[in-house]
């Protein structure tokens, strides 16, 4: 059973708690509030008898029943709304006209003279409608708090996957490299003077680096404070050996220039390359990358720019999503992978500054400067 399904079965029972509560308690309160209806007909009763006692009322027995009413506030007020009697309540809390009280019962003592019982919820009432929302207050938080630490396990999850299917990458890539080391320096040996060999030491010695890339993203990030240009220059320099002539790389405004901030110079080169590799797989045909580095009092910032197809809207908010892709062969990982390597190893921020259709993408690295500097 996936986390998911977990969390919507968690979520129903949740629901159904609470509404089995608040029927149970909305019950228990409406049976509470026709007592307490009761209770004051009788009362009204006690005090009319009382008013009007004769020589046979059993004044002791009528006085009890007054007596007994201990927790309901209750105003006996004239025609004109003046309060007589009060008990269990102030008078000056009283006023018929904005108010949440019940009544009148209406008090016939003579001809000439009417009076009017008002009273208002007993305190024992007025808590049981609260208990309710106390009770959607605890089952909200207790729902926030399943949430939150399946959300926090979901993460932890992901990083373990990461952290292992990094590792393992890494490990597997170990045999056949040092394979190909030795096929190579015995093919080296055997033919110096040829010119493929130089380049199969070259691809060998790549395919050492990104296992190595793998490796570390597996382990702790070691930050070290260093100019972070010529990491950006190696990569643009890499690509440039790989790509179309039709495409141009545009690093001018990187020339004559010093950012230091703190990095991992092969786990960010890794990052940059893969942003050129997109932003060339967006450009059809003739095309441009643009390169722009921009600093304020603590980040430094590169900008990567291509005058490709653009992104769609929809897809915008999805190309951080591990396994989402729009090409016809991709994994879907590498934003992902870029992304994290940034924001968890880097402390920095990977984000998707502007895209627009037939016009062009812009993503944005940033990176802390040392403390000190």
């Amino acid at each position: 059973m996936s986390n998911r399904q977990i969390g919507l079965i968690v979520l129903v029972i949740a629901m159904i708690i609470v509404a089995v509560s608040v029927l149970f308690t909305n019950n228990l309160a409406r049976s509470l509030q026709e007592e307490e209806q009761k209770n004051m007909s009788v009362w009204a009763d006690a005090t009319r008898q009382l008013i009007l006692a004769d020589d046979d009322a059993d004044i002791d027995f009528v006085s009890s029943i007054i007596e007994k009413n201990t927790t309901i506030p209750v105003y006996i007020c004239n025609a004109e709304g003046d309060v007589i009697a009060s008990r269990n309540v102030g008078k000056e809390k009283f006023n018929s006209s904005n108010g949440n009280y019940h009544g009148p019962i209406e008090l016939k003592i003579d001809e000439t003279t009417t009076q009017y019982i008002y009273w208002e919820d007993s305190s024992l009432l007025t808590k049981l409608r609260l208990v309710p929302y106390a009770q959607f207050a605890l089952i909200f938080i207790f729902i926030a708090i399943i949430v939150i630490m399946m959300l926090t396990a979901q993460r932890s999850e992901q990083n373990r996957l990461w952290v292992g299917l990094s590792k393992e990458t890494a490990h597997q890539l170990g045999t056949p490299i040092s394979s190909l080391n030795a096929w190579q320096q015995l093919l080296a040996d055997k033919y110096p003077d040829d010119e493929y060999v130089p380049q199969m030491k070259r691809d060998i010695e790549r395919l050492q680096m990104i296992a190595d890339r793998f490796q570390k993203i597996g382990s702790e990030p070691d930050l070290q404070a260093q100019d972070v240009v010529p990491v950006v220059e190696s990569a643009v320099s890499y690509m440039r050996l790989r790509i179309s002539n039709r495409v141009t790389i545009d690093d001018s405004s990187l020339k004559n220039v010093e950012r230091v901030v703190m990095l991992n110079a092969p786990l960010l080169r890794w990052v940059i390359e893969n942003l050129l590799k997109n932003a060339v797989d967006a450009i059809s045909g003739e095309g441009t990358i643009s390169l722009q580095i921009h600093e304020n009092e603590h980040d430094v910032m590169l900008d990567i720019s291509d005058t490709g197809k653009g992104i769609d809207s929809a897809a915008q908010r999805r190309i951080f999503e591990p396994g989402f892709t729009s090409k016809e062969r991709g994994w879907g990982l590498g934003l992902p992978l870029a992304k994290r390597i940034v924001e968890q190893y880097h402390g920095g921020k990977l984000i998707l500054k502007s895209s627009q259709l037939g016009i062009g993408t812009t993503f944005r690295i940033l990176l802390k400067k040392p403390e000190n500097s």
